[in-house]
């Protein structure tokens, strides 16, 4: 690696003043576990590293029935996996963070560090879209809050300022509904190579009609994205195997996969078919506990 400034923030202010400074030429380390990985292979060599793992108050898990999730930015993958009001509330975020490489990484790696890094192939982003998030960024200036669909600009590429930095992360009450993330991978804990997050709640009428839903695929476009169309194909309608089908049909023909390592975009395509099938159908059975 290049050498370069190092430079711990005491508190949030600190470090968004730093930022102001330094502008482009800084970058943040939060748990490192992406931008120390990109340094060492000389993707990217800043001259100044702004360290805000210390800052404690951005290390939270907190939830009301009248707000919903918040986490901080610097709450470790493994916090998350752990955390009671999160198994018990929101049971498909913590069982995505199983799947989320090893045990050592998560209990380094930060949610905001992770979603700043804006891997196509993250278990956390889709997951935490289908959940409806929506995420804070702090600057000197100003702060402001945005859907997490809204986020992501292309790989590796974000909407955030080189002034800000991801403070919090929030996530609505969790409805009656059900929710599911799995992914096709090598390895369990390795990338995906296709990911599917759903979330799906029933309307109170007892005819097994779908209020709503969403689909959000991973690692097959450059930024994850809601699979509208099979959304609108499920959404008011009774869910049964034909509707399912159909949807699953339309989210793999609106994906974007290209040929690679991991296989051909006609394999993607049919991994995703299977995965947005599959995840419906669970997500709907886990739905209909929820709400007897």
């Amino acid at each position: 690696m290049e050498t370069f400034t190092y430079v711990p923030a005491k508190n949030v202010e600190e470090a968004c003043s730093l930022l102001a400074r330094y502008g482009e030429d800084a970058k943040i380390l939060s748990g490192g576990q992406s931008l120390v990985n990109m340094m060492k292979q000389r993707l990217i060599s800043p001259p100044v590293i702004i360290d805000i793992k210390g800052i404690s108050d951005l290390s939270y898990i907190r939830f009301t029935d009248s707000d919903g999730l918040r986490i901080g930015g610097l709450a470790t993958h493994r916090s998350v996996e752990k955390s009671d009001i999160i198994i018990d509330k929101f049971p498909m975020l913590a069982q995505m963070e199983y799947l989320l490489a090893s045990v050592a990484v998560r209990n380094w790696g930060t949610v905001g560090g992770n979603l700043c890094s804006a891997d196509p192939a993250s278990d956390l982003a889709p997951t935490l879209i289908a959940l409806g998030a929506e995420v804070t960024l702090t600057s000197v200036e100003s702060t402001r809050t945005l859907p997490l669909e809204d986020f992501f600009v292309d790989s590796f590429e974000t909407v955030i300022k080189p002034d800000e930095i991801l403070t919090e992360i929030h996530v609505p009450d969790a409805v009656a509904g059900g929710g599911i993330y799995t992914k096709f991978a090598h390895r369990e804990t390795d990338l995906a190579v296709v990911s599917i997050a759903t979330y799906l709640t029933f309307d109170r009428s007892g005819q097994d009609l779908c209020k709503d839903i969403r689909i959000v695929t991973g690692s097959v476009d450059p930024v994850p994205t809601r699979a509208k169309r099979a959304e609108q194909m499920i959404s008011r309608q009774k869910i049964d195997t034909a509707v399912i089908e159909k949807a699953a049909a339309i989210a793999s023909e609106d994906i974007s996969p290209t040929s690679d390592l991991n296989g051909t975009e006609a394999f993607k395509r049919e991994i995703a078919r299977v995965l947005v099938k599959r995840t419906v159908e669970e997500a709907a059975a886990r739905a209909r506990k929820v709400s007897k």
